[in-house]
């Protein structure tokens, strides 16, 4: 349910974690609400944090087909475990926890979220 603060027709991240458990699929009007990790534009797509990831929520991967379009790597924020394993081994320190996120960076926790709906 949207609620009144909110832009109409966009939901946060809670209203929809039960439905992607549930169907499968990320519904396409999530926000960044409630997302764990963040990862910016000084990214250099060299995998350590892949690598150390335990529940493999960092993509586009070598391996995927996405990798080579892809600016930078993204942190699916429903699978995320915020174990924090990712942030020492960014060599590029582009690895944030949302609420260590720069003011200058804040708008990558939005094309996060955007990669993965």
């Amino acid at each position: 349910m949207d609620s009144p603060t909110q832009e109409p027709g966009v939901r946060n991240y809670a209203s929809c974690f039960l439905p992607f458990r549930q169907t499968g699929g990320w519904p396409r009007n999530c926000t960044f609400e409630g997302m764990a990790y963040v990862i910016t534009d000084t990214c250099t797509k060299d995998e350590l944090c892949v690598e150390a990831c335990p529940v493999d929520c960092i993509h586009p991967k070598k391996d995927e087909g996405a990798f080579e379009a892809a600016p930078q790597l993204y942190v699916n924020p429903v699978d995320c475990i915020d174990c924090g394993a990712c942030v020492p081994v960014c060599p590029s320190n582009s690895m944030f926890a949302l609420d260590e996120l720069p003011a200058e960076s804040a708008r990558f926790a939005e094309i996060n979220a955007a990669y993965f709906n």
